[in-house]
């Protein structure tokens, strides 16, 4: 049976109207699911009855459910989310004291490779459809609400997957969050992270959504990040540095560089000198990223001295640069550590 999520409010105006029922009852049908995230045919109270066993026989709602559900010390809280096929995913509700950010997952694994990343080791299995990822933002905003007493403020793209390998449907949920007939949320709030395929950058500046991007770089030197992000040697830095060039002439948002520093690997001046030169080919800020380990002995996090020459030398060539405390790394919550292992 068909999820009705997966029809357009076109397609709900032409299925009452077939059914002899005014087009205003598809609208509230497309309220009952995408603003207030209802899963339920039996809640919409504003149905007939008869409206409403119409529509369970015709149609199914296939929510995700928050499988298993971690809080960490630090307030962070991490969901094992089941999907309908009993596939999981994993998402994260990072708390501060001014804002609460959803990172949701957009795949079942991932496409991509990148040493350090956990989900890097799982086989990506399947995209994720609209209404789970939009499932994912509903579930962290009620928590958000039960535990911190605050709706969700922000959501980043920077779970599970590579968000630009499930670009339609990525890009539809986005379109679902923002507009007033669904959660009504800020563009301006929304981050989508991508560890850098041109063609699907620009593509993104070209829908102009008004969302944030990230780019998961980790090393300027071509050499250095395409051994620790093999995919990476069919889209070489010139070729992302032209999308984000593109991506800034075309919404004027400035770009977030993410970028782990590791002893041995990328932490000597030549790579400093690297993304300070690259940083000023495009409007950019650089989020220095505390790595999480995920038992790969290959990757050993920085020292403070390390991290302190990367900041004076960004500091002094002018560019932002940010230091992000990991969060929720006891319940492998991190960035870089969901893996489904309490699946």
């Amino acid at each position: 049976m068909k999820d009705i999520r997966t029809l357009s409010l076109e397609e709900l105006i032409a299925y009452f109207e077939k059914h002899g029922e005014k087009s205003f009852r598809a609208k509230q049908v497309y309220d009952w699911i995408w603003s207030k995230n209802l899963h339920t045919f039996e809640e919409m109270t504003n149905l007939s009855k008869k409206m409403r066993t119409q529509l369970a026989s015709d149609f199914t709602i296939l929510p995700v459910s928050a499988h298993v559900v971690q809080h960490s010390k630090d307030g962070t809280i991490k969901n094992g989310v089941k999907l309908h096929d009993g596939l999981m995913v994993e998402s994260v509700l990072i708390p501060t004291e001014t804002r609460t950010t959803a990172c949701v997952s957009s795949q079942v694994g991932c496409s991509l490779n990148c040493e350090f990343c956990a989900t890097a080791k799982l086989k990506r299995m399947r995209n994720l459809e609209v209404a789970e990822i939009v499932d994912q933002v509903a579930l962290i905003d009620r928590q958000s609400k039960e535990f911190f007493d605050r709706p969700l403020s922000n959501i980043v793209f920077m779970g599970m997957g590579e968000p630009m390998m499930n670009y339609p449907n990525v890009v539809e949920t986005i379109k679902k969050i923002t507009q007033p007939e669904g959660l009504g949320m800020s563009p301006r709030r929304i981050t989508v992270s991508t560890s850098g395929i041109p063609k699907m950058i620009k593509m993104l500046a070209d829908e102009e959504l008004k969302v944030k991007l990230a780019l998961s770089l980790h090393s300027a030197v071509e050499k250095s990040r395409n051994e620790i992000m093999p995919f990476s040697t069919k889209f070489p830095l010139t070729d992302i540095m032209e999308a984000l060039q593109y991506w800034y002439r075309k919404t004027k948002s400035e770009i977030t560089f993410e970028y782990c520093v590791w002893k041995g690997i990328n932490d000597d001046e030549a790579h400093i000198k690297a993304l300070i030169k690259y940083c000023r080919q495009v409007p950019s800020k650089v989020n220095l990223i505390q790595y999480n380990p995920i038992g790969e002995g290959k990757f050993d996090h920085r020292s403070e001295e390390a991290e302190q020459r990367y900041i004076q030398a960004l500091e002094q060539a002018g560019i932002t640069v940010l230091v992000r405390r990991s969060r929720g790394g006891d319940i492998d919550a991190a960035c870089g550590q969901l893996a489904n292992k309490n699946g």
